[in-house]
């Protein structure tokens, strides 16, 4: 046997007056806790979902791990590598398609119920059940794929018989898609769902806030707030004027170049700061019949986008400009990749004008073979670390080149289902590349056979590529495939890479303790408490 030991180790919550999605007030001074006391943390981010079901939708399960009301089996460290959480231990078999956890001892959910391997086993399989049922689009089986789950609740042991081979299956639990909740519980799932975190939902306000208690029944240490509100603020310089008053203590990033400055400036505030493995990009719809799927007006696209501009001046160096779906800070080959599509506005044109697509009536626009009626182009996007920005600058770039571009702000959440339904032309998104501390399930939006695969990109060498990577557990060699698929997308223009994001959290300096991981899925915890 492998064995893998990584040792590691009530009061109801009131909204903060005339709170509301996108406007925020207040009369707290800053540089004190807005609650007027040391008991109440006030968390400023913006809306990823309406629903804290981890099944729903993938942005649920970040949610309830970001807000501490879930934790997973295993918890990334800040180099990416799984520790032990709700598990102590792990041990595979010699060919990786058996894994026993042994869940530690003494944990118990919120409403004190013992977490069991019983209740991690129910827990994974309903997730995966919604999937099956059509009632939740997180796709679990992207990354975990299992022919049995087995709980021993004498021995505390839980044994995953999987599909194929794994390199570290503790990493894919670490993903929140694993989050644990307590699926029998008579709570409602969407709204006040029950897991082992420090704290503990008591209301959900929709597209406002959610009230939070701490978690008397927490294992690991003492929860130091009694209560905790998260409240949702819609764009980025508002979640640093509710800083600025008082009237959060802690926000997470701030994307404005000039806001994060000030901050970084000011002396009454922490600021947390990390690049990490998040990309922003704009998804490209290939299906057949829409106007991308031209080979030749999407490559004129991509080489009328200049990202250096983009990255460096529109969203004020929050990004590194790149040519790669994975970030040049990942170690897969990112220096050997050559650019396909640089930035190049005359010989963008000439493409189009080669290939017929001109503008024929004189309007400033391209058409198809001018047959008269424009091409116009649907770009989806929502306001998060800039994407907004990106989108609507990647559309002036591309209307000069003839294209039109009818940009449209939505939710993240409305954006989701746009992109699972298909109902886009581009879709601007930001991803953390390696959520199971590789990056196989990411790569995975672009495998034809894949229901993942949203933008109905298909390559036949990729896909042979991508069924290797899947039952191949030596790193090098995942090292060296993820670096040939990295350029056939880049070859076959298959997304458009915005850049790669630096992440931040800021906290006035009565707090302490919050800190930007680079997993991106740690937002509260016990760490974060009143300054001494």
């Amino acid at each position: 046997m492998k064995v893998f030991k990584r040792i590691k180790k009530v009061m109801v919550a009131t909204l903060i007056a005339a709170m509301t999605l996108g406007a925020v007030t207040g009369c707290s001074s800053s540089g004190s806790s807005s609650s007027g006391d040391s008991k109440t943390l006030n968390f400023g981010c913006t809306n990823f979902s309406d629903s804290l079901d981890p099944s729903s939708i993938v942005n649920a399960a970040w949610c309830v791990s970001r807000y501490g009301i879930g934790e997973c089996l295993y918890r990334f460290d800040q180099q990416m590598q799984p520790q032990p959480y709700l598990a102590d231990s792990v041990e595979s078999n010699d060919d990786n398609t058996e894994w026993t956890f042994h869940i530690k001892d003494g944990i118990k959910f919120s409403n004190g119920k013992d977490l069991t391997p019983t209740a991690v086993k129910k827990s994974i399989e309903y997730t995966f059940q919604q999937e099956k049922d059509g009632k939740g689009t997180a796709h679990p089986s992207q990354f975990l794929k299992y022919d049995s789950i087995e709980a021993d609740d004498e021995s505390g042991n839980l044994t995953i018989k999987t599909s194929k081979a794994y390199a570290d299956l503790s990493a894919v639990l670490a993903n929140p898609l694993f989050v644990v909740v307590d699926v029998d519980s008579d709570t409602d799932m969407e709204d006040q769902p029950i897991g082992t975190g420090p704290y503990a939902v008591v209301k959900k306000n929709e597209g406002t806030s959610i009230e939070m208690e701490a978690n008397e029944h927490y294992w690991n240490g003492d929860v130091p707030y009694e209560k905790l509100n998260i409240i949702f603020i819609k764009d980025a310089t508002s979640k640093y004027m509710a800083l600025e008053k008082g009237d959060v203590d802690v926000i997470e990033n701030i994307s404005n170049s000039s806001d994060l400055k000030k901050v970084k400036d000011s002396d009454k505030y922490n600021v947390s700061e990390v690049v990490g493995g998040r990309t922003g990009f704009a998804y490209i719809n290939q299906k057949e019949g829409s106007a991308l799927a031209n080979d030749d007006l999407r490559k004129a696209v991509l080489m009328s986008v200049d990202d250096e501009t983009l990255c460096n001046t529109t969203v004020g160096g929050m990004y590194e400009a790149g040519i790669s779906v994975l970030p040049s800070s990942l170690d897969y080959g990112y220096d050997e990749l050559k650019d396909a599509t640089p930035y190049d506005v005359e010989k963008a044109k000439k493409i189009l004008d080669d290939a017929g697509i001109v503008d024929s009536d004189g309007d400033g626009y391209r058409e198809f073979n001018g047959d008269g009626k424009n091409i116009e182009l649907s770009f989806l996007t929502y306001d998060s670390r800039c994407l907004k920005e990106f989108s609507e600058g990647t559309a002036a770039n591309i209307e000069k080149i003839g294209i039109k571009v009818n940009v449209q702000e939505t939710d993240a959440d409305t954006e989701w289902n746009k992109l699972t339904a298909g109902e886009y032309d581009l879709l601007s998104t930001n991803w953390l590349t390696v959520q199971v501390g590789d990056p196989i399930g990411y790569m995975e939006n672009w495998y034809s056979k894949s229901e993942a695969n949203y933008c109905s990109y298909k390559n036949d060498e990729y896909d042979k590529l991508y069924e290797q990577l899947l039952v191949e557990t030596d790193k090098d060699k995942i090292k060296e495939l993820v670096k040939e698929m990295q350029q056939i997308l880049i070859d076959d223009g298959a997304a458009l890479i915005h850049g790669y994001y630096k992440g931040n959290i800021c906290s006035s300096k009565s707090v302490e303790g919050a800190n930007v991981y680079t997993a991106d899925y740690y937002w509260i915890s016990t760490a974060i408490k009143p300054a001494e």
